[in-house]
């Protein structure tokens, strides 16, 4: 049966006829870090005809901190083998638009350019109808003796991952990069921060330690990279506004003004360690304040920055101590959030939530709510309350809501609602749709906590039932919430 590499199946796996080059000198730490994440998503053999290892990038578009990467890299030298990196985009995703596609591609651009200098063979190719040709991995696959990809539960990537498991005849891995602690280290899905702080915390030193990256021993030959029966788009030098153009999506959410890339994310991450990490505490509480958080989740949805990048710079910056508050909501939150979406397949729905709270929401189901709204009153921000108008412009506008605004924001449609399943839908479609960390792991996290995810009850109240409630109204005396809807509703924005 497919399934996660042990240790010893990592140390022993066979080597075909055609292997000539021994394993990588690695230390124990790689080693055991390699077959804690990767699992065999299928049961088939590694192809001995294979003329290559391909990397299917899905969800960490990066080089750097990449086991998949690292997997992949090693597996072609066990097998004597160069490695081919694919990368792609098309129009089938959910909520498919201007503003996810231009993320990814001026990523990608980076990435291509890069990508020489570093010994890597790096290629990007962009579906634009969805009657395009459908199978390049496919047939990427069949000259391969071994498929690695990412192992992610959201954004359609389990699913598509187990659909081209299905397909192909060759052995396909997944391995998982998106957690600095490896989630394969916790089996059961945890209830709350309190029960996963003290484990992932007490690996979180271990899990830091820095590996040296090399590229393949063995190159791509130039014959072998011009035979690949692949429409490649040429990052360099196309435009990518014209190509996005093309692509049969949802031309009405444009980009965000964010920069992507690797060089950006390392310019935000600098600015934070250098500036408001020593206050975070005090500041991340504040929305009017646009220097007082990270802003850093949009590179880490998209994997352009590794969560273990970011530790390890607020570390170096402020020592662990000082770094405390801030770890916790990198390490402990983000964990949390990935630890539930990959052990409960209802991340997405109500059912999903602890039987307290469906028993609170079963008495209150019929309470007279203050107002609803429907899915496209919200997304136009047309609600009675301009702190709440201010929080959804924020992310029209720019991707993103502050972190505060952001559980004032879920919880009123939680209220607003004409049924809690109807929230949690709003919820979902308006933060995957416009949110440039939508369809991530702690983006479910973070909606399903609005309704009583990762908490306990409170005291009774209409509508909420002992759900914890938030009053916008109560906002405006914990932060300067006049001036957060200056800036969002009008004044930064032309109206």
């Amino acid at each position: 049966m497919p399934g996660r590499l042990s240790h010893i199946d990592w140390l022993s796996l066979p080597l075909p006829a055609q292997s000539i080059m021994p394993h990588r000198p690695d230390n124990a730490f790689v080693r055991d870090q390699l077959a804690l994440r990767a699992r065999h998503v299928n049961s088939a053999p590694e192809r001995t005809d294979g003329a290559y290892v391909l990397y299917w990038m899905q969800s960490t578009h990066r080089f750097e901190d990449n086991w998949a990467l690292r997997y992949a890299t090693r597996a072609a030298d066990r097998l004597g083998l160069p490695l081919l990196i694919h990368q792609g985009l098309d129009p089938t995703y959910e909520h498919a638009n201007d503003r996810i596609h231009s993320f990814i591609l001026h990523n990608a651009r980076e990435l291509a350019t890069r990508a020489e200098s570093l010994g890597l063979h790096y290629q990007f190719v962009l579906r634009r109808r969805r009657d395009d040709d459908r199978r390049t991995v496919d047939r990427l696959a069949a000259r391969a003796a071994l498929v690695v990809t990412d192992d992610f539960p959201t954004a359609g990537i389990a699913e598509r991952t187990a659909r081209f498991a299905a397909r192909i005849e060759g052995r396909l891995v997944a391995v998982e990069s998106h957690a600095i602690v490896p989630a394969a280290l916790f089996v059961k899905e945890e209830w709350a921060a309190r029960t996963l702080r003290p484990k992932v915390m007490g690996h979180l030193d271990h899990a830091l330690t820095s590996v040296d990256d090399a590229p393949p021993r063995v190159a791509l030959p130039d014959a072998l990279w011009h035979s690949l029966d692949v429409d490649r788009l040429d990052l360099t030098r196309c435009d990518l506004s014209a190509e996005i153009a093309r692509c049969e999506i949802d031309h009405s959410v444009p980009p965000a003004p964010l920069p992507s890339g690797r060089r950006a994310a390392l310019a935000r991450l600098d600015a934070f360690c250098r500036g408001v990490l020593r206050d975070y505490d005090t500041r991340r509480s504040e929305p009017a304040d646009a220097e007082g958080s990270s802003r850093l989740s949009p590179y880490l949805h998209f994997g352009q920055l590794s969560a273990a990048a970011v530790a390890r710079a607020a570390i170096d910056a402020v020592g662990r101590a000082a770094a405390e508050r801030f770890l916790d909501e990198l390490v402990t939150w983000r964990e949390l959030s990935l630890n539930f979406c990959l052990r409960n397949a209802r991340f997405r729905t109500l059912d999903a939530l602890p039987d307290w709270v469906h028993r609170t929401m079963r008495t209150h189901a019929a309470d007279p709510r203050e107002a609803t709204y429907s899915l496209e009153q919200l997304e136009r921000a047309e609600t009675h309350h301009p702190l709440w108008n201010a929080a959804q412009r924020e992310l029209v506008a720019t991707g993103v809501i502050h972190n505060v605004m952001r559980m004032y924001w879920g919880k009123s449609v939680l209220t607003w609602s004409a049924s809690y399943a109807d929230a949690m839908r709003h919820l979902i479609a308006l933060n995957d749709k416009w949110a440039l960390d939508g369809r991530d792991p702690s983006s479910y996290g973070g909606i399903q906590w609005c309704f009583g995810k990762f908490d306990r009850p409170w005291g009774e109240r209409p509508v909420w039932g002992t759900i914890r409630s938030m009053s916008l109204e109560r906002a405006y005396k914990k932060f300067d919430a006049a001036a957060y809807e200056r800036r969002w509703n009008g004044e930064s924005l032309g109206l």
